[in-house]
């Protein structure tokens, strides 16, 4: 389960800017996932509650936004939502398309006391 490194890698970042910022408590931290991250979301709040026991950030609330794939079409130049693993521009049936979100894995925020 990759999402227990990735948890791992979160709590690190978020244990950096608690020290850069001086901040002693935070209550929630924002992640934006693409639907292309590859990431299954309740392995990832899974993995960061079991890796957060028994710490400074036990409770503290892993706040996840799903993000869509969205892309635009180098056919017709049209702004796309991809819902289906079939990349193809639904107005002018053109696959080549520039993916602009769905990949995202990145921490938002920290909502500190």
């Amino acid at each position: 389960m990759h999402e227990l490194q990735i948890a791992n890698e979160i709590i690190d970042v978020v244990e950096r800017e608690m020290s850069d910022r001086r901040l002693t408590r935070i209550e929630a931290i924002g992640i934006s996932l693409g639907a292309l991250s590859g990431v299954d979301p309740e392995a990832l709040r899974f993995g960061f509650e079991a890796a957060t026991a028994d710490t400074h950030l036990a409770g503290v609330r892993l706040e996840l936004e799903e993000l869509p794939v969205r892309a635009v079409c180098r056919g017709c130049e049209r702004r796309i939502e991809i819902e289906t693993l079939v990349f193809i521009c639904p107005y002018c049936g053109s696959g080549d398309l520039d993916v602009l979100q769905g990949q995202e894995l990145d921490i938002v925020y920290l909502h500190a006391e």
